[in-house]
């Protein structure tokens, strides 16, 4: 049986499925990046931004998500992103990457600097619908993980999380997985109760995501 909290195909209308499809297939293209928040576009279309760990699977995810093999670029290298990427999908729906966290090689001085451009734009952001932020299911929650949704409840930004790289998880131990997220979601006011889990690899969980962000702009 399906655990409720976790949020597949089967949660979804036909209709808004389609509607997914139909909304990842269009034009996507990067149109603007900023290192810090003068300057940022002002526009009426919402945005969905994706947060996590460098080597979480951002960049993968965001490929997947609309069927293109380089809109966000991958690296091996942790912290690759370090700048607010901004993409238009169809004129209907702003996608922005932010910069990755908690990489090992990371200075102090980095690190402050990822909190208060990202704190910046959480909190000035009315057009901010929510927040996707991805957590490598290989290593569950973590405590920097934690820090950032500690982060998002403060500024009241509702977010959602997208377990990655489900593929590369033995069932018992995603099914363990499972049973942890629920609690560890409990006392945070700003999350979402129900997680995706995906695969940007198999493509699992895609399609349910891209329903997901169709509900977001159709609201």
């Amino acid at each position: 049986m399906t655990d409720p909290a976790l949020r597949g195909a089967e949660a979804y209308t036909d209709e808004e499925l389609q509607y997914g499809r139909w909304l990842f297939a269009q034009e996507c293209s990067f149109f603007f990046g900023a290192t810090d928040l003068q300057g940022l576009p002002d526009r009426d279309m919402i945005e969905v931004a994706f947060a996590g760990r460098s080597n979480v699977g951002k960049s993968s995810l965001l490929n997947a998500l609309t069927n293109r093999n380089n809109l966000a670029r991958t690296s091996h290298t942790p912290g690759r992103t370090q700048q607010l990427n901004f993409f238009d999908l169809a004129g209907e729906l702003v996608l922005v990457d932010l910069p990755g966290y908690g990489y090992a090689k990371a200075s102090k001085t980095d690190v402050a600097r990822w909190t208060a451009l990202v704190r910046d734009y959480l909190t000035g952001r009315p057009v901010l619908r929510r927040l996707f932020l991805l957590i490598d299911s290989r290593r569950g929650i973590m405590p920097v993980d934690e820090e950032v949704m500690d982060l998002l409840d403060q500024a009241a930004v509702v977010y959602q999380l997208v377990l990655t790289k489900t593929d590369k998880l033995k069932s018992p131990a995603l099914k363990r997985l499972q049973a942890e997220i629920p609690a560890a979601l409990g006392a945070r006011p700003a999350a979402m109760p129900v997680v995706c889990a995906t695969s940007a690899e198999k493509g699992a969980g895609i399609q349910p995501l891209r329903a997901e962000i169709g509900r977001l702009v159709r609201q």
